[in-house]
């Protein structure tokens, strides 16, 4: 039976085309049960040891969340780097840019053929590990950040949500890491929520409009056992568009 009180409404919503790179803001989104339609198709790799990007770990890596994407006609992919045009991934002339960005010779490669643009052949990438379908974030858990480290951007591109829930404060308290196996509808959508997001180095790098910050990340480590967030598994595929509600199951 579905408790109708509402918990919060879309406000935002983000599929990451390329693994690392600047997630593309949308006004609607397609989930299917094992992933959202366009999310981590691709992957940014160093030529010289073919080894992923992992701006979590590696200082080399640090401007590739500074990188934007965008697919057009569904599934093809452009980038643009930093005072660049939009360019058409994969390709050489992508290849150059994002290198001279980077200072090394990088390449932006699919994760699997069926990724892969029609007239392009070149080599693929591994996949990198992903949790789950879904990653929520409540904007009360980012007002709750926002508290505890005021002089901080809480912005949500630090930490690579799908689903931006618009919701009221509640003191003391990031809520939706308390949900942990509860079920949730967003619009159509029937998710359930399976662990919390446990947050890395990625989250205090620079990306546009904001610093690099490790306070973020010391909050979360001292204030909520290195959470913010959570992951979701899919129960009942929708299209998820901004405005929709959000409400326990």
């Amino acid at each position: 039976m579905r408790d109708e009180a509402l918990l919060g409404t879309v406000s935002e919503l983000w599929r990451y085309p390329a693994s690392s790179l600047a997630g593309e803001r949308l006004d609607a989104i397609s989930v299917a049960l094992e992933s959202i339609e366009g999310d981590r198709m691709f992957g940014l790799v160093d030529t010289l040891d073919n080894e992923i990007a992992r701006p979590d770990r590696e200082a080399k890596w640090h401007k590739v969340p500074l990188i934007r994407t965008r697919l057009a006609n569904g599934r093809e992919l452009e980038i643009a780097v930093p005072g660049g045009d939009w360019l058409s991934a994969p390709g050489a002339e992508c290849d150059r840019a994002v290198s001279a960005h980077l200072g090394f010779a990088a390449s932006i490669r699919p994760f699997g053929r069926e990724n892969a643009p029609s007239a392009y052949a070149g080599p693929l990438t591994q996949a990198r590990y992903r949790k789950a379908p879904i990653h929520l974030l409540t904007t009360a858990s980012l007002a709750r950040l926002k508290a505890l480290h005021p002089e901080g951007a809480a912005d949500p591109r630090r930490f690579r949500p799908n689903i931006v829930v618009d919701m009221a404060a509640i003191e003391g308290s990031f809520p939706e890491t308390e949900w942990i196996g509860r079920k949730l509808a967003v619009g159509e959508l029937m998710l359930t929520i399976s662990e919390p997001c446990r947050r890395c180095g990625f989250t205090i790098i620079a990306q546009d409009g904001f610093d690099h910050d490790p306070g973020i990340l010391r909050n979360l480590v001292r204030h909520n056992a290195h959470n913010l967030g959570v992951y979701c598994t899919v129960d009942r595929p929708a299209r998820v568009a901004v405005g929709d509600t959000m409400r326990f199951v």
